[in-house]
């Protein structure tokens, strides 16, 4: 949980949005709220998403951290501040699976767990969209299908879409703490 997030990023399955450079520091406390529309071209999908510490591309700790010698080099080092999963099925209940209809725009909603963080002056916040975080995560066949008991030709590729326009807006809301400065 300590990678750096850069690998990530760099995947061309993976959306990344980042603020600009923070001109003040950026506290967030309390739980974060995701709300993605999307649509599959399959029957069931992974969605995850991971808030992420963009530190600066000139950052060096002054002082001794973690054992390390002063000047421990960070440059543009993406910290992982929180991440979670959720598995499509259970998007509108944990009781009653339910398969996507493919094509079809869904809400999927949940709420991470509580954060505690501080995002320095200088910083960025980073947020990561993917659909696999495995091996943290077992791989989804990608089909409302039982992922216990399914085999190799039951997983297959899909096409997820995650929409950002005016009439389906994705949305992650921060819990930031007023004040500051």
């Amino acid at each position: 949980m300590t990678d750096d997030q850069r690998f990530a990023g760099m995947r061309p399955d993976v959306l990344v949005y980042t603020t600009d450079t923070l001109m003040r520091d950026v506290t967030l406390a309390g739980p974060l709220s995701v709300d993605l529309k999307v649509s599959i071209s399959t029957t069931d999908a992974d969605f995850v998403v991971k808030l992420i510490d963009v530190f600066p591309d000139n950052f060096s700790y002054p002082e001794v951290v973690g054992g390390h010698e002063p000047g421990y080099v960070m440059n543009g080092y993406q910290m992982l501040v929180r991440g979670d999963v959720m598995r499509g099925r259970y998007r509108k209940s944990f009781e009653r699976p339910e398969a996507f209809i493919p094509g079809k725009v869904e809400a999927v909603k949940y709420t991470m767990n509580d954060i505690a963080h501080t995002f320095k002056r200088g910083h960025r916040i980073m947020v990561q969209v993917q659909s696999s975080w495995f091996p943290l995560v077992d791989r989804n066949p990608q089909q409302f299908v039982n992922i216990y008991t399914c085999g190799e030709k039951d997983f297959q590729k899909a096409n997820i879409r995650i929409y950002h326009d005016g009439g389906n807006a994705s949305s992650i809301i921060l819990p930031v703490v007023p004040g500051g400065d």
